[in-house]
């Protein structure tokens, strides 16, 4: 899910979605309205999921996405190969998820780890 706001409102830290990716805001940089122009704000972000770096300028008044991003844990049900199967504590959902070598090094069953959720991706937390 997604929901809608002005750049101008937008701070460092916080979540946005570019190119159909929901992205952390690294930073904020407005310059000031010129003679016949609005003030513009290049924004610098990085993907949550893919870790790609972008950035944009746009208009301050422009409208832009926010994804609303949950912070939830899951526990581990199995583990073959690379591929993780988990089960949300909260709700009881079902999921699987490719992670590195490194991370299923650090994966047992029956342990929880938390986990990251926003516009139907997730990705281990770490």
């Amino acid at each position: 899910m997604k929901e809608q706001t002005e750049i101008g409102k937008l701070k460092e830290g916080r979540y946005m979605v570019v190119d159909g990716e929901p992205c952390k805001i690294l930073s904020i940089a407005t310059s000031k309205p010129g003679k016949h122009g609005a003030a513009k704000a290049r924004i610098d972000v990085v993907g949550i999921f893919d870790g790609m770096k972008r950035s944009i300028v746009q208009p301050v008044s422009a409208k832009v996405y926010v994804p609303l991003v949950e912070r939830r844990s899951a526990q581990v049900i199995s583990i073959a190969g690379t591929t993780v199967q988990f089960m949300d504590v909260k709700d009881f959902d079902m999921f699987e998820l490719d992670v590195s070598e490194d991370q299923v090094a650090q994966l047992e069953a029956g342990k929880e780890v938390p986990y990251i959720s926003s516009m139907s991706k997730r990705k281990i937390n770490g």
